[in-house]
């Protein structure tokens, strides 16, 4: 095998890895809001578990990361596609990292009687899911244009997130006892926009591999 070769394929199992991590903290978003939607305490703990899996990852595919570039010094393209990965990962690890902030929220909820239904926090999770699947297809297919047309999401999730804010908050003011449970509700909504904050991030990432050039799209 020629030394193109050996990099294309390092390249290519690079590409398999995050896209595997992507898929555990995908997951790891879904079972954290649900959780909190059935106040299931069992599934809240199964994400906050899953925690060490994702770190781990994080930290392998950075090693093996810093070991092409090392052995193998890219240029151009090439070395846009490696901080590329390493940016993604990053991003991802902050997804799960929020994650195990909404379990964590569901413990504390686990014998409260929900004060409203979770629409608007549905609704964002659902977004935000989303937006990490196009995020990473646009990865895959190292595509700018839809990388650029699913980070135009944000700003649904961020108008969600602004109701959201405005119905709790009313909450609070009507009746002074729900404004414990309210404010763990705030935490979680803040912890989804933040979520796509971070998918957004993929996009510039993406963006970047493709054309060389960074573009603030958040």
């Amino acid at each position: 095998m020629s030394t193109r070769q050996s990099f294309d394929k390092a390249l290519i199992e690079l590409q398999q890895d995050v896209l595997r991590m992507a898929s555990i903290v995908e997951k790891s978003i879904y079972n954290a809001v649900k959780s909190l939607a059935t106040q299931d305490p069992i599934l809240a703990g199964e994400v906050i578990e899953g925690d060490d899996i994702v770190d781990e990852q994080r930290h392998q595919i950075e090693d093996k990361i810093l070991k092409i570039i090392a052995t193998q010094q890219p240029m151009a393209k090439d070395l846009r596609i490696l901080i590329t990965g390493i940016k993604i990962i990053m991003s991802l690890e902050r997804m799960a990292d929020h994650s195990v902030d909404i379990a964590r929220v569901t413990m504390c909820l686990v014998e409260q009687r929900l004060i409203k239904p979770l629409v608007g926090i549905t609704a964002m999770a659902k977004l935000a899911q989303q937006m990490v699947k196009d995020g990473l297809d646009a990865y895959v297919h190292s595509d700018p244009e839809k990388a650029r047309e699913m980070c135009e999401a944000d700003d649904e999730v961020d108008h969600i997130y602004h109701q959201t804010f405005k119905h709790l908050v009313n909450h609070m003011k009507m009746d002074s006892e729900t404004i414990g449970q309210a404010t763990y509700l705030l935490f979680v909504a803040r912890f989804l926009e933040r979520i796509a904050d971070h998918a957004t991030n993929i996009g510039e990432a993406v963006i970047f591999q493709a054309t060389g050039e960074w573009q603030e799209l958040n």
